[in-house]
C-alpha cells in the first residue's frame, strides 16, 4: 500500500504528522526509562533477591534523579542548539 501525499490535505497532513510525533515521543520516553533502569540497576544492586534493600532504594533512587538531571540538561542544550541552528537560515 502506497501513500500518495498530493491526495492527502493539510487538516490530515497536520494529524499524521502529531501521531507520529507522539509515537516518538513514547518510543523516547521508554528507551530513557530503559537506558535509566538499566544503568541504576547494575549500578545499585550488588546481588538481586525478591526485594531491595533499603540502601539499594536510595541508591536507585538517586541514581535515577541524577540521571534524569542530566538528561535533561543535555536536551535543553541540545534544543537551544536546534533553535540556534534554524534561526541562522
Amino acid at each position: 500500500m502506497s501513500l500518495d501525499t498530493q491526495k492527502i490535505d493539510s487538516n490530515q497532513r497536520q494529524q499524521i504528522m502529531a501521531s507520529v510525533q507522539q509515537q516518538l515521543a513514547l518510543q523516547n520516553a521508554q528507551e530513557l526509562l530503559q537506558k535509566l533502569s538499566d544503568k541504576c540497576f547494575k549500578a545499585c544492586v550488588q546481588k538481586p533477591s525478591s526485594s531491595l534493600s533499603s540502601s539499594e532504594q536510595k541508591c536507585i533512587t538517586q541514581c535515577s534523579d541524577r540521571y534524569m538531571d542530566a538528561w535533561n540538561i543535555v536536551s535543553r542544550t541540545y534544543a537551544n542548539r536546534i533553535k540556534r541552528e534554524q534561526q541562522k537560515y
